[in-house]
C-alpha cells in the first residue's frame, strides 16, 4: 500500500469528527474501526515516520511564527493509550515548543477555585503546543460518575466549557479534542498485561478494577460530553483505539491537517543578510 497522507486524511476526518449538536451513540461505534479498509499494520512504520517528520516541521513553524497557539486534548477510558499516543505521535518534535499538562485529582488549592482555574493556567501561549493528558472534561465525566457534585453543577459546566474554549479560539488557539475509544474487552486485555508483566506492574492500581465496574456510567458521561461540547472552534474526534498503531496514525493525520490549514510562515528575515560575510 502506497497511499499519500493527502489521500488518507479526508476519510479519517470525516469518519471520526463529531459534528456540532450531533447525537452519537458510542455503543454503535466500532473501537476497532478503520477509515481506510486496506490499511495494514505493516504500513504503519513507513507512514508514522513520515508523519512525525511533517509534524516536527509544522511545530517548528508554529514556534517560529509565534502567532498561533495549539491545544490538544486527550481523553479516554483507563488504558485507552493517552501516554502512548503522546510518545508516538509527538516523537521528534522540539520539546522547547511542546508541553504536556497532566491533570490528576485536584489539590485542595485547586478545589478552592472554580473548576477551570487549574486548566486556564496550563493553556498554550503564542507559538506553543500543549497536550492535555486528561483535562477539564474530568469535571463533567469523573466528577459526574462519582457523584462528587450535584447534577445541576456538572450540567451547567457544558456551556461554561464551550464558552471557555471559544474564548481560547478567539485568542488564536487551535483546539483539537480526541476521545481515544476502546471497548471493555480491550481494556481487560491491557489490564491483564499490566498484571502479567513485572515491568508494567507499576502502571496497575487496584482502583482500576473499581473504575472498570463503572464502565456504563463513564460511557454515558462521555457520550454527553461529546454531544454537547463538540463545536466548530473545538471539535471532538472519536478515534478507534483498540489497535494502537491505527490510533496513532489517525491522531497524527488529524493534527497535521489542522496545522497545515493555519498557513503558517517563517518570520521575514532581517534586511541585508545577503551582504553579510562571516569571517
Amino acid at each position: 500500500m502506497k497511499k499519500s497522507i493527502e489521500t488518507l486524511t479526508p476519510a479519517v476526518i470525516k469518519r471520526y469528527r463529531v459534528k456540532p449538536q450531533e447525537k452519537i451513540d458510542l455503543k454503535r461505534r466500532d473501537p476497532g474501526d478503520s477509515a481506510i479498509p486496506d490499511l495494514k499494520k505493516k504500513d504503519e512504520k513507513r507512514l508514522i515516520e513520515g508523519l512525525n517528520k511533517k509534524l516536527a516541521k509544522l511545530q517548528n513553524l508554529l514556534y517560529a511564527e509565534h502567532k498561533h497557539k495549539v491545544l490538544i486534548v486527550l481523553q479516554g477510558m483507563d488504558t485507552s493509550g493517552k501516554d502512548s499516543t503522546i510518545a508516538h505521535v509527538f516523537r521528534g518534535v522540539n520539546p522547547q515548543g511542546v508541553r504536556v499538562a497532566s491533570f490528576k485529582v485536584p489539590t485542595q488549592q485547586e478545589l478552592d477555585h472554580d473548576f477551570l482555574w487549574r486548566i486556564h493556567r496550563q493553556v498554550p501561549s503564542k507559538g506553543e503546543m500543549v497536550i492535555f493528558n486528561r483535562s477539564h472534561y474530568e469535571d463533567v465525566v469523573a466528577v459526574r460518575v462519582h457523584g462528587l457534585v450535584e447534577p445541576a453543577v456538572w450540567k451547567a459546566r457544558y456551556d461554561e466549557i464551550n464558552a471557555f474554549e471559544r474564548m481560547l479560539a478567539e485568542e488564536g488557539a487551535l483546539i483539537l479534542k480526541f476521545f481515544l475509544f476502546i471497548d471493555k474487552d480491550e481494556q481487560k486485555k491491557r489490564l491483564e498485561e499490566r498484571l502479567d508483566d513485572p515491568q508494567k506492574n507499576w502502571k496497575f492500581s487496584s482502583n482500576d478494577v473499581k473504575e472498570r465496574a463503572r464502565w456504563p456510567h463513564y460511557l454515558k458521561a462521555y457520550e454527553d460530553a461529546l454531544n454537547l461540547t463538540s463545536t466548530k472552534w473545538a471539535p471532538w474526534f472519536v478515534v478507534p483505539s483498540n489497535r494502537k498503531w491505527y490510533r496513532n496514525l489517525a491522531v497524527s493525520l488529524i493534527i497535521i491537517e489542522a496545522l497545515t490549514r493555519l498557513n503558517m510562515r517563517y518570520p521575514k528575515a532581517e534586511a541585508g543578510l545577503q551582504s553579510i560575510r562571516i569571517i
